[in-house]
């Protein structure tokens, strides 16, 4: 009889019980000189004394505007050392940080404002072609002009904005800067922050982070303490991070692997958190490397190939690192060797997660073999239990046998904020979350991904959802339907496809979607590829083939190449 597809990550390391702050002062306390972050752009040095004194001030300064225990405070923002300060403020009052997407577009920005119920911003004024200041001042003009009514605003319970950087406008009760911010705490005692603590438990939600749904809005992931710190030094155990680890992250702080599997694993064992830029690119990245004789770097599989691929990579010296890991999308096997022999990553592991799963759920080891690293995404993590069910029955099904991946334990979410109907569609009855991923487990316990479930494209890194682009495309007035899909792609994993049907007498050219949807979505979601056509192809009763167009732009674009490529 063949074993089912299930493991349990056995440990007889206990989970750490106590919050973020309580696990930050711990940490503190045994190096308190130690760097903790080190932003190279900013030429910024912080020690662990440092983040948690100015953590302190800025926890001050919230509660002097009345932020208090459960409020959301948010962050609208590239990389930069203040997102941690930020972050452990926020988590010593007991509120929430949301994490905002640093590429969102009006329409997106203000559902997430109005959904999570945000009271204090945290943003930049600009972000490369994203001009945030008119973005919020369009949103919320009482705010930057006092004598304008409340009702005038499209965001609700938002109260103030605190510019990061040099914003161009002038300040008042509700816009500030971050160092005026900041000495709002000077009328305050440290003590205050006592009472907060004992009134945050492990298992207080805090933070939120926006993941696409197939149903065309954005759900808010809430995570909580003891989901994060967990999840975070379990990161850093499978890739052997220690207190003199430098742990490059041109991830974005954002998204879980960037903020949790590599800054908050690197802190939880009193490492150092190495910032190159903020946001990816490849010189800044190489030479932090080098600067800062890093150990350790994380990273999508495109962001290694556009470093490996870079007409000056074989200036840089890369000896000093060790390990790291790839995720986010699939890892071509051939970048895994390339990147063992040519960045001396010898023991780069592969991580394997969702958001809602913290987001580590397997990983491999530094002590699996390259073989393993390279075909499949390991074992559940120490403490969480994976299974692999039938789609039809909910049953397991034997190893080797392909069903959707489920994991259970202290990594599953709190829910999706505000939104127990979607949560309940992912989080079965007896505590499963459903990944929407596809996958088999052979006889060892390792997790191989072979498709997905859900209608998802994962490009880049980042998680494109065709329902999503499709609703926004449908109120165009000269789009009649339309349906995204992904395609393969050499760098990215996959790209954003789209067949569309105009109405009659439309004319329309790619270009022209294309530019209609960049004022609307992120640019990760914008289709790359477009064809008009006049029909879809359907089956018999009128179910749209979405992977009959796939087969065939993979044959138009001569992608067949791209599309045997192997990944774990």
């Amino acid at each position: 009889m063949r074993s089912l597809s299930y493991f349990h990550g056995v440990s007889s390391e206990p989970l750490i019980g106590v919050t973020i702050p309580d696990y930050l002062e711990r940490i503190t306390a045994s190096d308190p000189n130690r760097e903790a972050i080190v932003s190279c752009f900013q030429n910024k040095r912080l020690s662990y004394a440092d983040l948690n004194e100015q953590s302190d001030l800025l926890a001050l300064s919230l509660l002097s505007v009345g932020i208090e225990p459960g409020d959301r405070v948010g962050i609208w923002s590239t990389n930069n050392y203040q997102w941690f300060v930020i972050f452990m403020a926020v988590a010593k009052l007991g509120a929430v940080l949301v994490n905002i997407n640093p590429g969102y577009q009006p329409m997106e920005l203000e559902y997430a404002l109005n959904q999570s119920g945000l009271k204090i911003l945290f943003t930049l004024a600009s972000n490369r072609k994203s001009d945030y200041f008119a973005m919020l001042d369009k949103l919320s003009p009482h705010l930057f002009n006092t004598g304008l009514p409340r009702d005038g605003s499209s965001v609700i319970g938002l109260e103030k904005i605190v510019f990061l950087e040099e914003h161009g406008g002038s300040s008042n009760s509700h816009i500030f800067d971050y160092e005026h911010f900041l000495s709002l705490a000077d009328s305050r005692d440290l003590s205050e922050l006592a009472s907060f603590r004992k009134r945050t438990s492990i298992d207080s939600p805090v933070n939120i982070q926006y993941t696409s749904g197939t149903t065309g809005q954005p759900k808010g992931v809430t995570l909580s303490h003891h989901n994060i710190i967990n999840n975070a030094y379990l990161a850093a155990r499978a890739m052997r991070v220690e207190a003199e680890s430098r742990f490059c992250v041109p991830m974005p702080f954002y998204h879980c692997g960037g903020m949790i599997s590599s800054a908050l694993a690197t802190l939880s064992v009193g490492g150092t958190v190495v910032i190159p830029g903020p946001y990816f690119e490849e010189i800044p990245t190489l030479e932090a490397l080098q600067k800062e004789s890093c150990t350790h770097l994380s990273g999508v599989p495109t962001m290694f190939i556009g470093q490996l691929e870079h007409p000056r990579f074989a200036e840089f010296d890369l000896s000093s690192l060790k390990s790291g890991f790839m995720a986010g999308a699939p890892c071509p096997v051939e970048l895994m060797k390339q990147v063992a022999d040519r960045m001396h990553m010898n023991d780069v592991v592969i991580l394997y997660g969702l958001t809602e799963s913290s987001p580590l759920m397997t990983a491999t080891t530094i002590d699996d073999t390259l073989e393993i690293r390279a075909t499949t995404v390991g074992r559940a993590i120490p403490h969480a239990e994976v299974k692999i069910i039938d789609t039809e029955t909910g049953e397991i099904v034997e190893r080797g046998v392909q069903g959707e991946i489920c994991c259970r334990g202290h990594l599953v979410m709190l829910g999706y904020w505000q939104n127990r109907e979607a949560t309940d569609a992912t989080i079965d009855s007896g505590r499963w979350l459903h990944s929407g991923d596809l996958g088999t487990m052979n006889e060892n316990g390792y997790v191989n991904i072979t498709g997905r479930k859900k209608d998802m494209i994962a490009r880049g890194g980042e998680n494109v959802y065709p329902r999503e682009i499709e609703e926004v495309l449908h109120r165009h007035p000269d789009i009649s339907q339309a349906q995204v899909f992904g395609v393969p792609d050499h760098k990215l994993g996959e790209e954003v496809a789209l067949w569309v049907v105009l109405k009659a007498g439309a004319v329309l050219a790619p270009s022209d979607i294309q530019d209609w949807l960049k004022e609307r979505v992120s640019y990760f979601k914008v289709p790359k590829y477009i064809k008009v056509v006049d029909q879809y192809p359907m089956t018999v009763t009128g179910k749209i083939r979405k992977f009959k167009m796939r087969e065939a732009m993979i044959e138009e674009l001569n992608l067949q190449s791209e599309a045997e490529i192997q990944t774990a």
